[in-house]
């Protein structure tokens, strides 16, 4: 595992199997993780969240039932292959996270799953958090992290 850890929340994660504003930069990161340059984190917490998204917006039609089951099955695969390879830290729901993540709620009003981001991505000492958030992402930086807007 490289020391130089890039932390991708759920939108991030998502432009890597799905195209929309981001993907290239996501994809690039990507490439920099297997040629080991880096390593990529996420929370555990992603892992649903973007099964999720995956799931509505199969429900909504923006992609398709064969689509949906492609994009489910590459994510899946691909963490699992990740893991194996040390290329890929997943950020475990640690209390310490959940406490900081309150703090941070109250500070910024923002969502539970937002501040677990952000707590996680400190947690590991990211060097960079990508996110397709805007809000997110401004919250980061006034969090001392260093941050990129995808969208």
């Amino acid at each position: 595992m490289n020391g130089q850890i890039v932390y991708l929340d759920s939108s991030a994660i998502i432009k890597r199997y799905i195209k929309e504003p981001g993907s290239d930069y996501v994809r690039r990161t990507y490439l920099k993780c297997y040629s080991g340059d880096i390593t990529l984190s996420c929370s555990v917490w992603n892992i649903g969240e973007v099964l999720g998204a995956f799931d509505r917006a199969k429900i909504i039609g923006r992609i398709d039932d064969e689509t949906y089951t492609i994009v489910k099955r590459r994510f899946l695969l691909e963490i699992r292959r990740m893991m194996k390879l040390g290329s890929l830290l997943i950020v475990p729901l640690k209390i310490r996270i959940l406490k900081e993540s309150w703090k941070l709620i109250e500070k910024h009003h923002i969502y539970e799953a937002d501040a677990i981001q952000i707590t996680s991505a400190k947690y590991v000492n990211s060097v960079e958090f990508l996110t397709g958030d805007r809000r997110l992402h401004e919250i980061a930086l006034k969090e001392g992290l260093r941050s990129r807007y995808l969208g």
